[in-house]
């Protein structure tokens, strides 16, 4: 039971972090982009194009522990 639980607030604390831009752009170390910010100066240079692949990255990885803990709760319903 704890099991679970830690886990579906492990994949939110994930899913959250990896959208997180504000932060990512101000603790960021210097000369080192995360998707989010690669996809911010892509956009903000308007090459979006090669924005939109950094942009779906970051919704595809921020979907599968949505799908996890949706299969979990479903699972734990039953």
């Amino acid at each position: 039971m704890l099991r679970g639980s830690l886990l579906t607030a492990g994949l939110l604390v994930f899913v959250d972090v990896m959208k997180e831009l504000p932060a990512t752009l101000v603790m960021r170390p210097f000369n080192f982009d995360t998707l989010a910010t690669q996809a911010y100066t892509l956009a903000s240079d308007e090459r979006l194009a090669e924005a939109s692949t950094a942009s779906l990255a970051i919704v595809a990885v921020g979907l599968l522990p949505l799908i996890a803990i949706s299969r979990q709760i479903s699972r734990s319903r039953k």
